[in-house]
């Protein structure tokens, strides 16, 4: 009789992350570096000096990649559209009339 041994998978429903990143974030650096490469890409085209263009694209692709950095490690994985959906949440809720609470 042969003995079956199955490998247990223990990241299931866990968010993917690579290299720090966690979930949306990694997409968010994916457009980022694509849209730095077509804007490199138009600006080397429109005749820009090729060394401007290589530091414009530097200080850019820099910064998008410490914001979403920073983003991932303030937010986490859901964080971020909890704090959208919190800005639509109204700090309070005034009632100008007494007819709410009137029975009809």
């Amino acid at each position: 009789m042969a003995v079956s041994i199955y490998k247990i998978n223990k990241g299931i429903n866990k968010s993917i992350e690579f290299k720090g990143l966690k979930a949306q974030y990694i997409w968010y650096l994916g457009a980022g570096v694509i849209a730095l490469l077509i804007l490199f890409a138009v600006m080397y085209i429109a005749g820009l000096n090729q060394f401007i263009c290589l530091g414009i694209t530097l200080v850019l692709g820099t910064s998008t990649v410490l914001k979403t950095y920073s983003m991932s490690r303030k937010y986490g994985e859901h964080g971020m559209m909890k704090a959208v959906a919190k800005r639509s949440v109204p700090k309070a809720v005034r009632v100008y009339s007494r007819k709410v609470f009137m029975k009809q």
